[in-house]
């Protein structure tokens, strides 16, 4: 009977954790300015901005938002629909310091620090994540205003013409 319960259990999962413990959301081996690149290539087909998440795998506040923004299904739509996401590695193994420079050095705000790019590769904007926080996560309502303020369609001056 024993032996019944131990291969139920295995077979069902039970012993498996309901998320991998150590998921990694930077790889500071990646070669960023391909990625970014191909990113920019994408939102600009998809007619999206990108969205560029700079921070490390030792930020506990990137972490955070990344658990935050997947677990709120309004939030993890609103990115999904109008923004390519990259995670921008910060580490002593990688600092990307070109990028950085190229975007106008945002790590002056700390981490994670968010940068709206469009879909020609400019910088439209940086973002100080901790006006977004609240408590030790973040702020639902400010975010989602972020996230609609900065995408593509708020962005766009044709929007504006009739006003």
């Amino acid at each position: 009977m024993k032996i019944l319960f131990i291969v139920y259990f295995l077979s069902c999962g039970g012993w498996l954790p309901a998320q991998p413990i150590n998921k990694k959301l930077y790889n500071p081996g990646a070669n960023a300015e391909r990625d970014i690149s191909d990113a920019v290539k994408k939102a600009k087909t998809e007619n999206k901005n990108v969205f560029i998440q700079a921070g490390g795998n030792w930020c506990s506040w990137c972490l955070e938002f990344n658990r935050f923004c997947q677990a709120d299904m309004q939030i993890d739509s609103l990115i999904k629909s109008d923004y390519v996401v990259y995670h921008l590695n910060y580490s002593p193994e990688n600092e990307n310091e070109s990028i950085f420079a190229r975007y106008g050095y945002p790590q002056r705000f700390g981490f994670p620090v968010f940068l709206i790019v469009d879909g020609n590769g400019n910088r439209i904007h940086i973002q100080n994540s901790s006006y977004l926080e609240q408590g030790k996560s973040y702020n639902k309502r400010k975010l989602v205003e972020f996230l609609q303020q900065w995408n593509r369609k708020a962005v766009n001056p044709a929007e504006y013409k009739n006003q």
